[in-house]
């Protein structure tokens, strides 16, 4: 069993916003594949479903983006997991908008969220980084992530939102080369096959008419 968990903070005045783009992850995943209706359980929102022998979690911790932890840690316990069975979509960043990474362990970078998993798990667990973006300087990051997403970034989020749930089942399976190719399937622009289309072919000249004249009539012609 896998226990995959969206980060981001509960109520309707965080929903759009890009610390939330976890939420929407999952939120997704559970819609297209006819996942279990969300219920009250660990701290927050589970959904249960199953990719093929795959029997996955979805848990979206309501705690607050800076208490995650408390919400994973204990659903962990009950389903009696390791931290490599927890996968946790997370807004980056370091990435630019629309770019997806799967990592394995390492540091939080400063996302609390990620911080207080350490905390609660160590850091063992699998991250799916879902790029947002950097707003320029760090004295503008808070307002940034805890602002919506602009209507003119919609297009690249539902691709990407698509492209996650695309994958889903190949993430499962633990192939993360499938999954990572799925997403980019929905977010790299298509190159149209082939090079420059061909110019089309000059139309020949009609031939001249056959000059049907005599020896004679021509020299006659010359000379008039």
């Amino acid at each position: 069993m896998k226990l995959w968990v969206g980060l981001g903070n509960p109520g309707a005045k965080y929903a759009r916003n890009r610390h939330n783009i976890g939420y929407m992850a999952v939120d997704r995943i559970a819609a297209d594949h006819g996942f279990s209706p969300w219920r009250a359980k660990f701290q927050g929102s589970l959904s249960e479903g199953r990719f093929g022998s795959d029997k996955v979690a979805l848990l979206k911790p309501e705690t607050f983006m800076n208490l995650s932890g408390q919400s994973v840690g204990e659903a962990m316990r009950f389903f009696k997991l390791e931290p490599q069975d927890v996968t946790v979509f997370q807004d980056e960043l370091d990435l630019a908008p629309g770019k997806v990474r799967v990592k394995t362990g390492g540091g939080h970078a400063g996302h609390n969220g990620l911080r207080s998993l350490h905390a609660h798990l160590g850091e063992g667990y699998v991250r799916v980084r879902l790029g947002i973006g950097h707003p320029g300087h760090k004295d503008r990051v808070s307002g940034y992530v805890l602002s919506d997403f602009a209507k003119a970034e919609q297009d690249w989020l539902e691709d990407l939102l698509r492209g996650v749930s695309d994958g889903a089942g190949d993430l499962a399976a633990g192939d993360t080369g499938r999954f990572m190719n799925a997403v980019a399937l929905r977010t790299t622009p298509q190159r149209p096959s082939g090079g420059k289309p061909a110019k089309p072919a000059k139309t020949p000249a009609p031939a001249p008419p056959p000059d049907e004249r005599t020896s004679l009539q021509k020299l006659m012609d010359r000379f008039r």
